[in-house]
């Protein structure tokens, strides 16, 4: 069984990453959308120490591009493709819990501010941010797990193993925006939190798994370091 699953997905590796992305945005514009009586405020003391600051929009914004733009250069290696499935897998099974999470336990944050502290082009941006993202769906914080997902997907990559530049850049790329989620009052720190448990767990399965790594059709890594 485990042999005929591994070659469907390799078959048709290309039409579940296709398939799954709109049924992700369906499922989660309906929640964003959905009025419910209750909702679980996140929320801690911690939370009221973290100023808002608007210059974490930059980091926060550039999550598309960095999530985006990994995933490809992933993708692209074709001689290390295990790379590219660990990290698809990661990101899959945590965004549909994320989902399923929000689903059965409706959650939202109070932390954004009635009046910014300041007026300027990035504060403008902010507003824009507020008015099409509610502020429900909160815990785990999806922005937060999928930035950790890619850099360690990165920077455990055979593509990168003697680019020391590139992952330090990563991992203080994917360190900004999980501080932005906080800084611009779009996550509490609990949401954060909960995002980094629920990463080391599907990490804890999948790249401890030789199910995900496919290692009878990739090369074995030249590393001698171990991922578990």
């Amino acid at each position: 069984m485990s042999r005929k699953i591994t070659t469907f997905l390799r078959k048709y590796k290309y039409l579940i990453l296709i398939v799954y992305f709109p049924i992700y945005m369906l499922w989660f514009n309906w929640l964003e959308q959905r009025e419910l009586p209750h909702f679980t405020m996140i929320h801690c003391r911690l939370d009221d120490l973290i100023p808002f600051c608007e210059l974490f929009a930059i980091p926060y914004f550039l999550w598309f591009l960095y999530v985006f733009a990994s995933l490809v250069f992933l993708f692209l290696q074709s001689k290390h493709m295990s790379d590219f499935y660990r990290c698809s897998a990661v990101l899959m099974l945590g965004m549909t819990t994320c989902l399923i999470i929000y689903t059965l336990f409706p959650n939202a944050q109070p932390l954004r501010p009635e009046i910014f502290p300041r007026d300027n082009w990035l504060t403008h941006i902010i507003a824009g941010l507020y008015k099409g993202d509610t502020p429900t769906n909160v815990c785990p914080s999806i922005h937060v797990y999928n930035s950790i997902a890619i850099h360690v997907a990165l920077a455990q990559s055979n593509a990168l193993q003697n680019k020391k530049g590139w992952k330090t850049a990563s991992l203080i790329l994917c360190i900004l925006i999980c501080l932005s989620t906080m800084f611009l009052k779009q996550h509490s720190i609990i949401d954060v939190v909960c995002a980094v448990l629920l990463y080391i767990f599907y990490y804890m399965i999948v790249y401890c798994s030789e199910f995900f790594s496919l290692k009878r059709h990739v090369p074995t890594r030249t590393s001698t370091k171990s991922n578990c």
